[in-house]
């Protein structure tokens, strides 16, 4: 395998962001629960069954993972996606099963390829294989082993011979790629009406009879939502802080147990010039070195300044504008060791030798050299008070508000009384619903769905609000939800009332519209001004372009399939606003084009077809090993895995 790697010339410079990709992380966060499928065998953990490979609970965990990695989305709604990514995995590995049935095989070299295509440059110093050790170790920091990796990359090889076998002969005719091109070169200009609902409101009236009727019409959809009285309990940070005075003697003791903490590690300020040998050939090595020495006497001469000859000679972009400089190395830093040894090793202002590392030769002048040592406690006083008061406050925060939740749940009717036995805030919020902001609170989702899912007498658990404070609420009444009289949402009833109105008004002048503009033998313009609408023209738009005050072309398809005369609408632009066209011409696609344009256009058809093809096939393939009995999925364990996500 690894003196395939060393035959291979070319690098693919792919970030290890796209090996990720290929295989399933198996670092386990927050939103993948643990999961316990009651102390079962091993083949509860099995959720289905291709040929003799298995899915496993823990893969699909890995699978999600991935996916989800970022992703702030809670358990409840994760779970919802699980499905289709399991479906992924068992369509995958249905296809490298026919694959291996039909005699596809990946050989070494093939895999040797596909994973030096996706492996960081670093892997390949030189065009080198960095060796099986440094390989198994790059695997390692995503907790994978090198055959975990190679039977998934071996996998997504034999899916890919067999997908292109059964992709071979996606053909796109000529007549195809011309009448693609002029559906996207046929032009079209319209005469069109806008009709809008601003337009009309003020012709709209609405009596109390009307609303009344209205109302009774609609009576459901005006309710009154659940209400709660709410005490809520604040513990504030900055008020707690407030308290907390450390002695001297505090200080110290913190200052004794933690001294790591306050030790400066060995540093240098150091200074460099690069000069790369890396993608260069190895028998340009001696000529970069005899330039790092010519370079190196002439930093020795009096009066040479290293930070001008960095900014002309060094080959590090990330040094090179600021003189060659690096501000602060501290010993053990460095990734590259012996840049660091050099660095440590020279004397401060000394010019030394050439140092010969992967990237190439650096020169390099330290100018300025610290050792490691203790901060005196005086130095440190004022970060240890207040790192002691940070770290005070914290367990205090926590301490408080577990009391004052234990106080409210052993006297929940009470809460004014336990906040000031307990000397925090307490504020009130009566007969408020979900949206409404409470008082110190404002408008908090977390805090929200903690407070109204509580019923008389309960407590909710504690919410941050910001960083510096601690919120804990207790239900002291509530009331239920109740359909509203009309007195209560008579604003509401009013605008709804109208914006209907206004949009049957729409209606019927589109429509009205439409029949003049017919029975005037397709005179929309006339028909337009006889009703009192303005007219526009457009200019002559393909689908792609745009229509001023209308939007994107796009949305007439039929301005371009219908003759020249066609009316065409009503059409819906908003929920209170139409518009009806006339196509006035239209303007062939300029075939002269279409030789530029043709081997995109076949591309973008062949890709299409093998988009539909491919699932077509996949389909066909999993269907035909389910009636062979190759794939068995098993629902009960999806389904406990599924609850899991619940709690």
């Amino acid at each position: 395998m690894f003196d395939l790697f060393r035959s291979r010339d070319k690098v693919v410079r792919i970030m290890l962001g796209g090996l990720l990709l290929v295989v399933a992380l198996s670092m386990l966060t927050y939103l993948v629960p643990s999961y316990n499928m009651g102390g079962g065998g091993a083949s509860d953990q099995v959720v289905a069954e291709i040929g003799k490979e298995t899915i496993t609970v823990p893969q699909v965990q890995q699978v999600v993972q991935m996916k989800m990695r970022g992703s702030k989305l809670p358990p409840e709604l994760v779970v919802q996606y699980i499905p289709q990514y399991l479906e992924s995995m068992i369509g995958d590995r249905a296809l490298a099963f026919e694959a291996k049935r039909l005699g596809f095989k990946v050989s070494d070299e093939d895999l040797a390829v596909g994973i030096r295509q996706m492996m960081p440059p670093q892997m390949f110093p030189d065009g080198k294989f960095a060796g099986k050790d440094a390989y198994a170790q790059l695997l390692a920091q995503q907790n994978l082993t090198i055959p975990q990796f190679e039977d998934d990359m071996a996998r997504q090889l034999l899916i890919t011979k067999l997908r292109n076998i059964a992709l071979e002969g996606t053909l796109v005719t000529p007549q195809e790629i011309e009448q693609e091109f002029r559906r996207r070169n046929d032009k079209v200009k319209i005469q069109y009406v806008k009709i809008t609902g601003d337009k009309l409101r003020s012709e709209v009236q609405a009596t109390p009879d009307e609303l009344r009727k209205y109302y009774e019409a609609n009576k459901p959809l005006y309710q009154v939502p659940e209400k709660r009285n709410l005490g809520i309990v604040i513990v504030d940070q900055a008020k707690l802080e407030q308290t907390i005075q450390p002695t001297d003697a505090d200080l110290l003791r913190v200052y004794s147990e933690n001294k790591d903490a306050y030790r400066t590690p060995e540093r240098v300020n150091v200074r460099h010039i690069l000069l790369k040998t890396t993608g260069k050939d190895p028998k340009a090595d001696a000529a970069v070195k005899a330039k790092a020495d010519d370079l190196v006497k002439q930093l020795r001469k009096p009066g040479a300044n290293f930070a001008d000859m960095a900014k002309k000679y060094s080959e590090d972009p990330g040094t090179k504008d600021k003189g060659g400089e690096y501000d602060g190395v501290v010993r053990g830093g460095m990734v590259v060791a012996e840049f660091e040894k050099a660095a440590f090793s020279q004397k401060v202002n000394e010019i030394g030798e050439p140092v010969k590392t992967l990237y190439g030769y650096h020169i390099l002048q330290v100018l300025k050299h610290e050792q490691a040592q203790l901060k005196p406690f005086d130095d440190v006083k004022a970060q240890l008070a207040a790192e002691y008061k940070k770290q005070r406050v914290n367990d205090l925060m926590q301490q408080l508000s577990d009391q004052v939740q234990a106080a409210l749940t052993k006297d929940p009717l009470h809460p004014e009384k336990v906040a000031a036995d307990l000397g925090v805030q307490y504020v009130k919020a009566d007969n408020v619903g979900p949206g409404d902001p409470l008082p110190e609170v404002g408008v908090n989702k977390e805090f929200e769905d903690a407070a109204y899912s509580l019923k008389k007498g309960d407590v909710s658990q504690p919410v941050v609000l910001g960083k510096t404070k601690i919120a804990i609420a207790v239900c002291t009444g509530d009331a239920p939800a109740h359909p509203a009289g009309l007195e209560e949402v008579q604003a509401k009833v009013h605008d709804a009332f109208i914006d209907d109105k206004v949009k049957k008004l729409v209606d019927q002048k589109a429509t009205q519209l439409v029949e003049k503009a017919r029975a005037d033998g397709g005179d929309l313009a006339a028909a337009a001004k006889s009703m009192g609408l303005e007219v526009k023209t457009s200019d002559a738009v393909d689908r792609a372009g745009a229509i001023e005050g209308l939007g994107s072309a796009g949305m007439f398809p039929d301005a371009f399939a219908k003759p020249v005369g066609t009316i065409i609408g009503p059409n819906g632009l908003t929920a209170d606003s139409k518009v009806v066209c006339k196509v006035v011409e239209k303007v062939p696609a300029d075939l002269s084009g279409l030789a530029s344009q043709r081997l995109a256009i076949r591309d973008q058809i062949k890709s299409e077809k093998a988009r539909i093809r491919n699932a077509l096939f996949e389909e066909g393939v999993r269907d035909a090993l389910t009636k062979e009995g190759k794939i068995k999925v098993h629902e009960d364990v999806i389904d406990r895995f599924l609850a899991s996500y619940h709690g």
